[in-house]
């Protein structure tokens, strides 16, 4: 699917409904934890993670949900995701970016979806995670 036309069905559905939704963002998150706890490239942000990721992969999942135009989970239980504000805490440079987006990129990899849609949801995701630096 082309550039143009994966915007002009942007207009029409949502990327969560293009992705597949609630089951396909769930195997989407999973990946993305399994793939930063098991790849030593990713130790860095591995390593500001607890023991015990399901409570951040079920906060993660609902947070991508209301982000990619699903249902506004994270919203519901949360209020504003002050995204941030709620990574202060944590020293995230380049370094720290690139490892996020290496884990995000290798489990969207994993994921079936059309080119165009994954093209859109790599910038979307390069954009976020570069304004997440605060270092």
């Amino acid at each position: 699917m082309s550039r143009i036309r994966i915007m002009d069905h942007l207009q029409q559905h949502t990327p969560y409904q293009l992705l597949g939704g609630e089951a396909v963002l769930r195997r989407l998150v999973d990946r993305f934890y399994d793939i930063m706890a098991t790849d030593a490239r990713a130790a860095g942000i591995h390593a500001m993670h607890g023991p015990d990721t399901a409570s951040i992969r079920q906060r993660f999942f609902e947070f991508l949900s209301g982000w990619l135009g699903g249902p506004q989970l994270f919203i519901e239980k949360y209020g504003h995701p002050r995204l941030r504000a709620r990574h202060m805490p944590f020293a995230i440079g380049e370094a720290e970016r690139d490892q996020w987006l290496l884990c995000m990129f290798q489990a969207m990899a994993e994921i079936p979806m059309e080119a165009a849609l994954r093209e859109h949801l790599e910038e979307a995701f390069t954009r976020t995670a570069d304004f997440m630096r605060n270092t």
